[in-house]
């Protein structure tokens, strides 16, 4: 995990699955480890990191989240801040960031299988990724590096090609000064 504290300049932006747990990973979200019901002083403060500014997601990630019809989706929907969720699609700045990225998945010395490439072209990673490369953020995600994978684009291994830094719900919490 690349360390933020002294690089990062624009807000911390959170992946879809740091939000949601999906059944097919292995890894912790907010809403794992964070319940609801469990941690309810959480999402508040998260809502308040976001209408500060200090944290964002895009619509991307906001669009995979509300598929799942859940607590989070309503959550999403009617507490978090609408003006922290970034529309990507028109800022030509991220579109050529998005571009730039296709282009070395695509690129060679990459071993990513064909449905990786899809899954991966097809979803939200893309686009937050290119986001924090257009805009000076640090993308949180509970993925992890991993240089020899071929069945999935890790967001780490993107982030390390274009020297975006990313982070750990943890670390981004470290970083902003938060406890609960």
């Amino acid at each position: 995990m690349r360390s933020t504290r002294h690089a990062r300049q624009g807000a911390f932006c959170n992946d879809t699955h740091d939000f949601r747990n999906r059944r097919e990973r292995v890894h912790a979200s907010l809403a794992a480890y964070y319940a609801f019901d469990i941690v309810p002083s959480f999402w508040p403060k998260i809502v308040e990191l976001a209408a500060d500014g200090r944290i964002v997601t895009v619509d991307s990630v906001r669009d995979e989240i509300l598929r799942g019809r859940d607590r989070l989706a309503g959550w999403i929907i009617t507490d978090f801040p609408q003006s922290a969720i970034a529309g990507t699609k028109t800022d030509p700045s991220v579109v050529q960031a998005v571009g730039a990225i296709m282009n070395w998945v695509y690129g060679p010395g990459q071993v990513f299988t064909p449905d990786a490439i899809h899954d991966f072209a097809g979803g939200a990673d893309p686009w937050l990724i290119a986001y924090a490369i257009a805009h000076n953020s640090c993308v949180v995600t509970h993925e992890t590096f991993k240089p020899e994978i071929r069945r999935k684009v890790p967001i780490p291994n993107v982030c390390q090609a274009f020297g975006v830094a990313y982070v750990n719900t943890f670390s981004m919490m470290r970083d902003l000064s938060v406890s609960i």
